[in-house]
């Protein structure tokens, strides 16, 4: 999903104040404000992107986060976190933070769409990744990101799938040793052959096998129930059978990778599912609005109340 670069212009009211011409919080007034208080509560903390909201909150990042607090939702993701200028990201932590929300994942490192780069084991491939992950420990610092998403790229087709695999692998390790003192973890994303072809990592049993090999508490999987309901289906028994390596979701639903209640994915039963299972992580929400306008934001906000009615 696309992410526009936005100069902030709002701010928390009495939160945050202007220094120089970019936004900060004062580490007195953090510890002051209180998170919003929604008259609405979900069982699970579902995180909306950037955008989802733009036509009840405007294109502002901080109004939107506000919104979206307004509406009961706990926490936000956004892909392109990485390369927001720091004063934004600082501006988005310090309001995430007044709100009571918790930051979900963004992108890692470059992610090579129609060549291998992990797979093929080639070195300058190898240190653009991990020097992209040691960049990405900086953001995570700054925005209080516990997880950063990781997608192993392409295939080599000149390359054994096995000596592939190893490749990953080892490169994975080394990532490991990186994240694993500032306690991060990278979730790895398995994205279905139809919308992405060609790209190594495809299914949550092939996850669970890299994960195990890797054996680090920073290397788990991101299960995203919509590329997996095109992969591989058989959904809830797959999220049990690789469960223990599972440290973050995301959603959409199939086809047309909108909100849930759209498309043939039983999302009720699904969160039902994960919250009996002890889930406390975050649900990304990543996926477009069947409606434009205000409307199809009302219509997301209800699909997500609909949808965790499962106590």
């Amino acid at each position: 999903m696309n992410r526009r670069k936005f100069i902030q212009k709002g701010a928390l009211t009495g939160s945050l104040f202007t220094l120089g011409g970019s936004v900060l919080a004062s580490e007195m007034t953090r510890t002051q404000i209180k998170p919003f208080q929604s008259e609405h509560t979900f069982h699970l903390n579902y995180a909306p992107h950037d955008g989802m909201f733009k036509a009840h909150a405007g294109s502002n990042i901080i109004d939107q986060l506000e919104f979206m607090a307004s509406q009961g939702f706990t926490a936000f993701e956004d892909n392109e976190m990485r390369n927001r200028p720091v004063n934004e990201q600082s501006q988005i932590a310090a309001t995430l933070e007044a709100l009571g929300m918790q930051m979900g994942v963004f992108v890692a490192h470059k992610i090579y769409w129609n060549e291998p780069n992990l797979a093929s084991g080639h070195k300058d491939k190898l240190e653009e990744f991990l020097q992209d992950i040691k960049k990405s420990v900086e953001v995570a610092k700054r925005v209080n990101a516990k997880w950063m998403t990781v997608v192993p790229g392409h295939v080599d087709l000149r390359l054994d799938n096995n000596y592939q695999t190893s490749n990953v692998i080892e490169a994975l390790k080394r990532a490991s040793a990186i994240l694993e003192p500032h306690n991060l973890t990278m979730v790895l994303e398995p994205l279905n052959f139809r919308d992405h072809p060609g790209l190594f990592l495809k299914e949550s049993p092939q996850a669970f096998q890299i994960c195990k090999a890797v054996d680090s508490p920073a290397c788990k999987i991101l299960f995203d129930i919509y590329h997996q309901q095109i992969q591989e289906g058989n959904l809830i028994p797959n999220i049990e059978a690789s469960w223990d390596e599972i440290a973050y979701f995301q959603v959409g639903d199939n086809p047309g990778r909108k909100e849930p209640t759209t498309g043939e994915i039983n999302y009720t039963n699904v969160f039902k599912y994960i919250y009996n299972k002890g889930f406390q992580g975050i649900v990304g929400m990543e996926h477009g609005n069947s409606v434009e306008g205000k409307e199809g934001e009302l219509k997301v906000i209800e699909a997500y109340k609909k949808v965790d009615d499962f106590i």
